[in-house]
């Protein structure tokens, strides 16, 4: 038999800037970048698509686009700013990635054009996907408006809708070009969005960096009351962090270990359960907490880091419970357990926590314990949060 192999590798490069006010006329970070792009004569197309939530605090956001861009060389601004809803249901309406794809087609964006997507985690996860699959792939800038957004999603390979009730069902795997976290952004957003990021530094720290976690602990008083200096450390850290691994693990997901899916396993069937009222970082927080006091039966983690953790995310706002949980005896978030083993590939991959900054992986979890670690978070009372 005759046979022909072929290997080879493809390099991704990206930055993520952080900045205050991307788009005021003294701001450069923007403008250097597509500068340096290229030294081509030819103009550049871009086009923006914009979640409603952030136009709704920053009715003139639009305005201020089209006078960022005027005048500027081998810039070609499309008019049309393509608007979709924010949140969830940006995931969960295939008419608006028909939207984008339009846009797309409408303009004459090619492949060395630019769609740039301005908004939360969902919407971003939404223009990433359309921008992937558009001619192959068109170049993506990312402008994350959240803390969710600016320090986990925004800054990933990650993109995908939902689709058959199932969270990010179709989806890709296509870097963007430049991802910009503005913090102006996040001075508007409400407390359960302000909040709601903070789960994800808090995983990213309970499995890879300890003294980050002191770090959130020390502070989470602060964040919890919006202070503006311990925001913009935590999104930068955790970036950071989320980077290195994105850069020395396994960014494609070949494998079946994910450790940045820590507490994810029943927060996505939490968020389905609930009908997405519980915020993607509200059920990351229920569902790291329920993989600790999971863990603690086990005998895997100590009494004193399962309280150290517990009253963390209770400091930060975070309720630990929902009724969702329970069920039809548990059996609702229970079916997550499957559901996470179809989405790894066949087989189940959790990381358990056996200490703050590290953990182990198995590959069976104990229903009854499950069960069991429930009834403890349904029944907890929240006294050990931090003074």
């Amino acid at each position: 038999m005759n046979q022909l192999n072929q290997s080879f590798s493809v390099r991704f490069t990206y930055s993520i800037s952080f900045t205050d006010g991307l788009f005021d006329s003294h701001n450069t970070s923007l403008a250097d970048f597509l500068a340096a792009q290229s030294s081509e004569a030819s103009r550049k197309k871009l086009l923006f698509v914009i979640d409603e939530g952030v136009l709704a605090h920053f009715p003139d956001l639009g305005e201020q686009i089209r006078d960022y861009f005027a005048g500027q060389p081998n810039v070609e601004l499309v008019d049309d700013l393509v608007t979709v809803p924010g949140g969830e249901p940006a995931k969960n309406d295939s008419a608006l990635v028909e939207r984008i794809i339009d846009a797309v087609d409408r303009y004459g964006i090619d492949r060395h054009s630019y769609v740039v997507g301005i908004g939360g985690g969902s919407v971003l996860d939404l223009v990433g996907y359309a921008a992937a699959i558009a001619h192959r792939g068109i170049r993506h800038i990312r402008i994350p408006t959240t803390v969710l957004s600016q320090n986990d999603s925004g800054i990933g390979v990650k993109n995908g809708v939902n689709y058959r009730g199932k969270k990010n069902f179709l989806g890709t795997f296509a870097p963007p070009v430049a991802v910009f976290n503005d913090y102006r952004f996040l001075r508007t957003l409400d407390e359960r969005d302000w909040r709601s990021g903070m789960a994800e530094a808090v995983k990213v720290a309970l499995i890879k960096d300890a003294p980050f976690f002191d770090w959130i602990e020390a502070n989470a008083l602060a964040l919890a009351n919006r202070n503006e200096a311990a925001m913009q450390y935590l999104v930068y850290r955790c970036a950071e962090l989320h980077m290195n691994h994105i850069a020395g693990g396994d960014p494609f997901e070949q494998g079946s270990s994910r450790p940045l899916d820590f507490g994810h396993w029943s927060a996505h069937k939490l968020e389905q359960l609930t009908g997405f009222a519980l915020r993607h970082g509200e059920a990351v927080a229920i569902g790291m907490a329920l993989d600790c006091q999971y863990a603690h039966l086990l005998g895997y983690l100590a009494d004193e880091d399962l309280n150290r953790v517990l009253a963390v995310l209770e400091t930060l706002g975070f309720a630990l419970y929902d009724p969702a949980l329970d069920q039809d005896d548990s059996a609702g978030v229970l079916r997550g357990l499957g559901e996470f083993r179809e989405h790894l590939g066949g087989r189940l991959t959790i990381l358990l926590l056996r200490g703050i900054g590290y953990g182990e992986e198995v590959n069976e979890m104990d229903e009854t314990l499950l069960r069991q670690a429930i009834h403890l978070l349904a029944n907890r009372q929240p006294s050990l949060a931090l003074d």
